[in-house]
C-alpha cells in the first residue's frame, strides 16, 4: 500500500507521515513516499491547461504524476490535481486535501476518475479568527503606522487629536459577512470586547446567530450600522466582488474594513479613493485580487492600511491540525470506513456506499 504525502514548507511531508502513522489499524505493508512543494517561499498560482486549471496550487503537474507511481492513497495541501494528473495516475483512489476548500484539485476531473477528495474544514479557524482580530485592532488603532513612523524619528503625538484617533471595540457595531467557523470566533471576541456584533449570512439562520449574542441582518443594513466590518465569507460567483463601489458608499464615514478571507471578495479599484477620502478610515488586509501585489500596487503606501503577505492561517497548531485532519482521512479511507469530510459526488458516493 503506497501513499504519497505531497508537502510544502509549511505542511511537510513529515507532518502528514506522522499523523497517518497514528492513525490506528493501516495496512501493514504501508510505504509512504514524500514530495515538497516550494510554497510558501515560491507564491501559489493557477496550475493545469484547457478545462482543466487549479488554483492556489504549489509544483507541477510532471512532478506530481511522477511521485504519484503506484500510490493509492495522497495527503496534501497544494498540489496541483488536475485531469490530466487523475488521467496519468489510475491507481490512485482518494486526495485528502488539508484545507478548508480544496481549490487546488479538479473535482470534476476526480469524480470521472472515480477519485475520492476529503477536505479539512476547520484546519485554521482558530488562527484565522485570531489575526483577523488583530488586523482589527491595528487598522482601528493605526498601531501599525504609529510603529513605523517612531522606527523613522517621528514622535507622532498629534496621532492623538481627535480627528486622528482610532476607534475602540467597546461600544461599536461590528459586522462579520460570512458568518462560519472563523466568523464565529471573531464574534466571541468582539462580543468580549464590548462590541454588538451584526452578522450577514445568507445559509446562518436568525435563531443561530440569536444563541451566539449577535443579530442576522441583510448586507446592507450591516454595512449602514457598522464601524467595524470584517469579511469571512467563501470566494464564488456569488460573493466574488462582494463589497465594491456601491457598498463601501454604505459604510459610515471613517468606517475600518478587514479582509482575510479571499481578495476576491473586495472590487479593489474603489478602495484608493475611498482612503484617501477618508470615507473609509482604514483598511487591513492579508489577501489581494494578485498576490503578491504589483510594485505599483495602489495602496502602497497609504498611511490608513495595513497589509501583510496571507499570513492569517499561519500558526504552527494550523499545519499539524491540517495534517492530522488529512490524516484522519486517510485513515477511515484506507480502512474501509466512510469518510467525515467528503468534498466531491465520488467520496459522498464511497461514504454512503460504506455506510449502507
Amino acid at each position: 500500500m503506497r501513499v504519497l504525502a505531497a508537502g510544502d514548507h509549511f505542511v511537510a511531508p513529515d507532518l502528514f507521515e506522522t499523523a497517518l502513522r497514528a492513525e490506528p489499524g493501516l495496512p501493514g505493508d504501508l510505504e509512504t513516499v514524500h514530495l515538497t512543494s516550494g510554497w510558501p517561499s515560491e507564491p501559489f498560482g493557477p496550475v493545469g491547461s484547457g478545462d482543466s486549471v487549479v488554483d492556489e496550487a504549489s509544483g507541477t503537474e510532471e512532478e506530481l504524476v511522477e511521485a504519484l507511481a503506484g500510490v493509492r492513497v495522497c495527503l496534501t495541501q497544494m498540489a496541483p490535481f488536475t485531469a490530466r494528473v487523475f488521467d496519468a495516475c489510475p491507481e490512485l483512489e482518494m486526495v485528502a486535501v488539508c484545507r478548508g476548500g480544496p481549490v487546488n484539485v479538479d473535482l470534476d476531473a476526480a469524480d470521472r476518475a472515480g477519485v475520492a477528495v476529503a477536505q479539512a474544514p476547520g484546519r485554521n479557524a482558530a488562527a484565522a479568527a485570531e489575526y483577523a482580530v488583530a488586523m482589527i485592532l491595528a487598522a482601528a488603532r493605526h498601531v501599525p503606522y504609529a510603529d513605523a513612523e517612531l522606527r523613522d524619528g517621528r514622535w507622532r503625538g498629534d496621532l492623538y487629536a481627535y480627528d486622528r484617533a482610532g476607534l475602540e471595540l467597546a461600544g461599536t457595531v461590528a459586522g462579520l459577512v460570512g458568518y462560519g467557523a472563523i466568523g464565529r470566533i471573531v464574534a466571541r471576541v468582539l462580543r468580549a470586547f464590548g462590541a454588538e456584533v451584526l452578522v450577514a449570512d445568507p445559509y446562518t439562520d436568525a435563531a443561530t446567530a440569536a444563541a451566539d449574542g449577535v443579530r442576522l441582518v441583510a448586507l446592507d443594513e450591516l454595512l449602514r450600522a457598522s464601524s467595524v466590518v470584517s469579511l469571512h465569507a467563501r470566494l464564488s460567483e456569488e460573493t466574488r466582488g462582494l463589497i465594491g463601489e456601491r457598498e463601501l458608499g454604505l459604510l459610515p464615514h471613517g468606517a475600518v474594513l478587514v479582509n482575510t478571507a479571499r481578495g476576491g471578495l473586495l472590487d479593489h479599484a474603489p478602495l484608493p479613493e475611498a482612503l484617501r477620502s477618508g470615507r473609509l478610515g482604514a483598511l487591513a488586509v492579508d489577501v489581494y485580487d494578485v498576490e503578491p501585489p504589483p510594485e505599483d500596487w495602489p495602496l502602497r503606501g497609504l498611511p490608513n492600511v495595513v497589509a501583510t503577505p496571507h499570513l492569517a492561517g499561519a500558526t504552527r497548531q494550523t499545519a499539524h491540525r491540517a495534517a492530522a485532519i488529512a490524516a484522519g482521512e486517510a485513515g477511515r479511507h484506507l480502512r474501509g470506513e466512510p469518510l467525515a469530510h467528503p468534498a466531491n459526488a465520488a467520496a459522498r458516493r464511497a461514504t454512503e456506499e460504506v455506510v449502507s
